[in-house]
């Protein structure tokens, strides 16, 4: 492929490099593999160091490109397809899930938006549960779990010694429950700073989060916020054959 020519392009300059860029990368490199440096790609593709800058970056959130210390810019292996469905309708944390716990603690505070889906009370004591996903080896998910401690008067403070442990404790109370139904959203958001350091992604990266609420005897009793890494995943949804409705 030779130098392309960007000035007659109605469309932001990097915005069309990022387009080459992409289809260079389909056909000229593997997964893995490291890309030519910077002085050198402005150069084959006739642009501003600035220019291919902002294509990069680009591709960075799209998921295409990695930028690895020591190593430099390589190409990214495919989106690990990961499944948000209602399938089993259960509880988080009955067989079959594939969520980590991994700690649990009680407050009085909860954001504004979960004490109106959980329809809380002011001072409320609600139990936060931590928990993370992994695809493929690698960090995809993190999560936070609100649960009333009303709702859960069977669980037991003092048999969770371990972080884990306390989260496992809160989610067998749970499914103590009848689990009547549940309702699901998705949006863009960005990665808050502990939810990046568990993603491995910098505060402020753009991540898909997936909030659950879950319903028993007749009220809210759970409401789960997931952040999902915009640049690894593929979100499915569906009863049977998942069929993929978010692909960057």
């Amino acid at each position: 492929m030779g130098t392309t020519q960007l000035d007659t392009v109605p469309e932001p300059k990097y915005w069309h490099l990022k387009t080459v860029l992409s289809q260079a990368l389909d056909s000229e490199f593997a997964v893995g593999e490291v890309l030519p440096n910077e002085r050198d790609l402005a150069a084959r593709f006739g642009v501003a160091r600035a220019t291919l800058r902002q294509a990069l970056e680009q591709l960075e959130l799209e998921g295409r490109l990695q930028r690895r210390r020591g190593v430099g810019t390589t190409v990214a292996p495919p989106r690990a397809d990961v499944a948000v469905d209602s399938v089993r309708h259960t509880w988080p944390g009955a067989p079959g899930d594939d969520w980590q716990p991994v700690d649990a603690a009680e407050s009085d505070t909860v954001p504004a938006d979960v004490a109106r889906l959980l329809e809380t009370a002011p001072g409320e004591q609600v139990h936060v549960v931590r928990r993370s996903r992994v695809t493929d080896g690698r960090p995809v998910a993190a999560e936070l779990l609100y649960v009333p401690a009303a709702a859960v008067p069977g669980y037991d403070a003092e048999a969770a010694l371990s972080a884990p442990g306390r989260a496992r404790a809160v989610l067998r109370a749970l499914q103590e429950r009848e689990l009547e139904g549940q309702d699901r959203t998705v949006e863009l958001g960005s990665a808050r700073a502990e939810d990046a350091k568990q993603l491995d992604r910098l505060p402020g990266a753009p991540v898909l989060v997936v909030t659950t609420r879950y319903v028993s005897g007749g009220r809210p009793t759970a409401v789960a916020v997931s952040t999902y890494r915009a640049d690894t995943c593929r979100l499915t949804f569906g009863e049977r054959d998942a069929m993929a409705l978010l692909a960057g």
